[in-house]
């Protein structure tokens, strides 16, 4: 059966419009045209972030196919089976990216372009926290779902907006995670009591700092130096310098991709590691960091929303990981899983809303309930509370053993022995 192409479509599919998915992947197998749900997604696709911004746009990109097209195998994941939004008549869902360049006056104007130019019936973004508060401000104003993924800031779920949902956990959940390690290391023999953070003075390095000084001062730990940097940092030269004359037992790490590299590349020159350098996972996490890197990122401990050991104990982690390799060229990581989780999640809202009007598919967000079985993530599900707050997210701890990401905390989930403490530059 020939499709049946709109003026508007084939420029779309030839790269004249905005989409980001060509028609082929929207509508397989030579089925007839629908008009496809339109999603926005902002996203930093140029700038300091754009590599991120890139993968974080394949996986969706990637994910909108899981909706758009049959894949049976992916069962019970909602939508798999199926092709479109069965509750829209087999409606393709079509992402429309926009670059938000990691600023947030930019991604705020793109996302009042999505809704008002590009006609998106909802909204996802933008990784970081500073731009996910500004972009979603056009949308609560316009009464558009905004589904964010990625971003960890508490205080965008503190807002008192309607509109406003998160999937992924926050930094007060990242945190609590911290300090229970350290309680079980401290309960092993260590002693981990004096504590030291570097962070950017972002809107989420901000707020992880005083999450940290709060569940410090509430679990017996010392925060005995905090050094801000503006991002992206010329040089971290003088703040490495102060934290490690205050002889932390741990440091606390807040840094996208390029304070990351240059983060580690510090501490080489300066011949000091410290004996945990613990961080939000952020740049730590990004393929690119250890490309590189390389073994120098090794003993560093990163929080983590996924772990692709999480594949041996779940079956449909590797199914969708192995797919998304075969696709997209990589595996999946804790910001691209995710991205993945997240879309599936407001694609299906959108489908049991059975409708593309605004208040339907808030309302289906808000009756949303997927069980823990159908996510590739270590969570119970995904059901917002009163603030749009997903309250089943949370997270494990990693360590880069071999320059690869080893589940080491929970204790009892472990997939190997975590090195506390981390050897100094020259017993390695």
């Amino acid at each position: 059966m020939a499709r049946s192409w709109t003026r508007r479509a084939f420029l779309r599919a030839m790269g004249a419009g905005t989409a980001a998915l060509s028609l082929s992947a929207v509508w397989p197998f030579g089925l007839k045209a629908q008009e496809p749900v339109r999603i926005g997604a902002v996203y930093p696709l140029s700038g300091g972030l754009a590599r991120t911004g890139a993968a974080i746009k394949a996986t969706l990109e990637f994910t909108a196919r899981i909706v758009n097209e049959p894949h049976p195998q992916l069962a019970p994941i909602p939508l798999a089976e199926g092709a479109g939004l069965t509750g829209l008549g087999g409606r393709p869902i079509e992402l429309v990216f926009a670059d938000s360049a990691g600023d947030p006056a930019t991604g705020r104007a793109e996302a009042e372009r999505l809704i008002e130019e590009e006609g998106v019936v909802a909204l996802c973004g933008a990784y970081q926290s500073s731009v996910t508060k500004t972009a979603s401000i056009p949308a609560e104003a316009r009464g558009i779902p905004f589904v964010n993924f990625e971003s960890s800031s508490p205080t965008l779920t503190e807002r008192g907006f309607k509109w406003f949902f998160r999937t992924g956990p926050h930094d007060g959940v990242f945190t609590r995670l911290f300090f229970d390690m350290f309680d079980d290391l401290n309960a092993r023999g260590q002693t981990i009591k004096r504590l030291a953070v570097l962070s950017e003075d972002s809107e989420w390095g901000a707020s992880a700092v005083e999450v940290e000084k709060q569940l410090a001062a509430e679990r017996g730990y010392e925060i005995v130096a905090v050094e801000m940097y503006t991002t992206p940092p010329a040089s971290l030269d003088a703040e490495l310098l102060r934290l490690r004359d205050a002889n932390p037992d741990a440091l606390l790490g807040h840094q996208y991709l390029p304070g990351a590299i240059l983060v580690v590349q510090t501490l080489k020159e300066m011949g000091w590691f410290p004996p945990g350098l613990v961080v939000h996972d952020a740049g730590y996490v990004l393929p690119d960091f250890l490309k590189t890197v390389g073994a120098d990122g090794n003993y560093i401990i990163s929080r983590a929303t996924w772990a692709l050991a999480l594949q041996e104990r779940k079956p449909l982690v590797k199914a969708v990981n192995d797919l998304h390799k075969e696709r997209v060229g990589t595996n999946l990581d804790g910001v691209t899983a995710r991205g993945f989780t997240g879309l599936i999640t407001l694609a299906d809202a959108i489908n049991r809303a059975g409708s593309t009007e605004p208040e339907a598919i808030r309302q289906a967000l808000v009756e949303t309930n997927i069980p823990g079985e159908a996510l590739i993530m270590p969570w119970k599900g995904v059901e917002f509370d009163e603030k749009g707050q997903n309250k089943h997210a949370s997270g494990v701890m990693v360590q880069i053993l071999e320059q690869q990401y080893k589940l080491v905390w929970p204790f009892d989930l472990a997939e190997t022995e975590i090195v506390w403490p981390a050897p100094g530059w020259g017993e390695r």
